[in-house]
């Protein structure tokens, strides 16, 4: 029978206290570990991160930059740059007309940039050359062509800041007289009593209105003055031959464009129907 060495298969432990430490450590020692593993883990992190709120949430995940689309109002004094534009100086600013510099072209707005926002606004509101005061509708305020001529400009590169729109409870605005306009004199009060006696009750009434609405906010810049050969409001003389045409030819012409005259007025906005009902109107201020 071989020998039996005494030492084999022994354990280290050979107390109760050995053992004790034994298992304190195998406790301890993971513990302080994972600790550790935690804290560089957790190193260098926003504790205001954790907030797991759905206002935080909302505001880690909202953009840079927000896109923001002011809808303007159609109150007068309280319209935008862009109304104003779409309504009014795109007459002659959207073509180019009787020398107006064209939006967006930077060649042209260059020259005019510079004099400054203040100085160009006067101007506008003032007028020069052939461009009437106010782009020929008075109803304009201050403002509103501050706006405008700030929007023309800032197509061209300019950095002018457009007047806030300020909100307010809407006010009555008196009409526009047809006297302010050169050679109309009296013709559109009588051109209304005409209407209001005559027409049918209803569809008739509600076109003519519309039609004078689509006047004073875009063909009174050259029909009010009789800009570039458009024919005065008011003008029989004037409007004599085109009579003749008949209203079809008179509608095709203000719509499509004629001469110096651009598609709609300049104002792409208005549908066709407006467009013929602003004929109209002019029209019954000389029969």
């Amino acid at each position: 029978m071989s020998e039996h060495d005494p030492h084999e298969h022994t354990s280290f432990i050979k107390t109760p206290k050995q053992l004790l430490v034994v298992v304190v450590l195998a406790f301890v020692v993971p513990i302080v570990l994972i600790a550790m593993l935690a804290s560089l883990a957790s190193r260098g992190v926003d504790p205001s991160a954790q907030v797991t709120s759905d206002e935080a949430i909302a505001k880690r995940l909202k953009p840079v930059g927000q896109v923001v689309v002011a809808e303007g109002s159609d109150v007068p004094g309280q319209r935008t740059g862009k109304q104003i534009v779409e309504a009014v100086c795109s007459a002659c600013h959207a073509t180019g007309a009787l020398n107006a510099p064209k939006i967006g072209d930077k060649a042209a707005w260059g020259k005019l940039i510079p004099e400054g926002h203040a100085h160009l606004t006067e101007t506008a509101i003032k007028g020069i050359r052939q461009m009437p005061p106010r782009g020929g509708s008075p109803d304009l305020s201050d403002a509103e062509v501050a706006r405008a001529v700030a929007f023309m400009a800032n197509q061209a590169g300019a950095n002018f800041k457009e007047p806030p729109v300020q909100a307010s409870a809407p006010t009555q605005v008196a009409a526009v007289s047809g006297a302010a306009l050169p050679g109309a004199a009296a013709a559109p009060a009588a051109a209304a009593a005409g209407a209001t006696s005559g027409a049918p009750a209803g569809g008739a009434r509600a076109g003519a209105a519309n039609g004078k609405t689509v006047f004073d906010q875009t063909c009174v810049v050259c029909h009010g003055a009789g800009i570039a050969g458009a024919p005065k409001a008011g003008d029989k003389e004037a409007w004599a031959p085109r009579l003749k045409q008949g209203a079809d030819t008179l509608h095709q012409s203000a719509l499509k464009g004629k001469g110096a005259m651009p598609a709609k007025g300049g104002n792409a906005s208005l549908t066709d129907a407006d467009v013929n009902a602003a004929v109209d109107y002019m029209v019954g201020l000389v029969k």
